[in-house]
């Protein structure tokens, strides 16, 4: 089973990367992020007739996330995370697919910090921890997925003391990645990748893709059923380089069957 989390920057503008990337990956759930697209703006026959059934959760311009099941329907379990600070920004869906609970998840950038996107972002990511907490006490298999925003360590950003005051890399974020981390969750690519710079996103500007100038935010965590069936991890950079395409790259994993 391929599970995959992937930031498309607006699944309209990104459309035809996004069809192509499925039709040569396959992967057999996708998490999407930002979408910048209302709910009835997603392109729904598209993903259809690219062999995928969704859920999704869209607003207007900015966020949005959603799941794509290839072959099957995705039983949507919830939206939106209890208690999160601002319940009007589309940052959290869930569903089971093939009995595995998936959460896909925008967490807020937090730019400029300190300051309000900041303390949102704090607050959010405290929701979430909590929430995630839940999920770990009930025993299923899950995946949380999605853009973080967050290089967890240096090894997660290409030059950590230019970033030491940025909202993905300040001390109070990258603790509270651990602190998820601690209740029992498996970061997916760093397990298995643990020494290399594997990067996930490059910024427009600069020619960072060209120079590999590249940050680490976007992740997959497994709880311990889970990471137990994990077989390999990656980044499908080709992505990255093509026209008209997102910022991010589409990151995945590979499980084996439950026995």
């Amino acid at each position: 089973m391929k599970i995959a989390t992937y930031n498309v920057n607006g699944v309209n503008g990104r459309l035809p990367v996004l069809l192509e990337w499925l039709a040569e990956a396959g992967p057999d759930v996708v998490c999407l992020q930002e979408l910048k697209a209302p709910q009835e703006k997603f392109p729904v026959a598209a993903i259809r007739d690219a062999g995928y059934e969704a859920v999704w959760l869209g607003q207007k311009s900015w966020n949005g996330v959603a799941i794509l099941a290839r072959g099957e329907s995705p039983a949507e379990t919830r939206r939106g995370l209890p208690g999160e600070p601002d319940p009007g920004q589309s940052r959290y869906i869930e569903a089971t697919v093939n009995g595995i609970v998936i959460g896909c998840l925008y967490l807020p950038n937090g730019n400029p910090a300190p300051g309000p996107k900041f303390d949102h972002k704090l607050a959010w990511f405290e929701a979430f921890i909590g929430y995630a907490a839940s999920l770990l006490a009930r025993g299923v298999p899950v995946v949380l997925a999605g853009d973080y925003n967050v290089m967890p360590t240096d090894l997660d950003v290409y030059k950590p003391e230019r970033w030491v005051d940025d909202a993905l890399f300040r001390p109070e974020v990258r603790d509270a990645f651990h602190r998820l981390a601690a209740q029992g969750w498996t970061d997916a690519l760093r397990t298995l990748h643990p020494g290399e710079r594997t990067y996930t996103f490059w910024d427009y500007f600069r020619n960072a893709f060209g120079r590999d100038a590249g940050l680490r935010i976007d992740h997959l965590m497994l709880s311990p059923a889970v990471a137990a069936r994990l077989v390999a991890s990656g980044v499908d950079r080709g992505v990255r380089a093509k026209e008209k395409t997102s910022d991010h790259a589409p990151t995945w994993i590979e499980l084996t069957d439950p026995r």
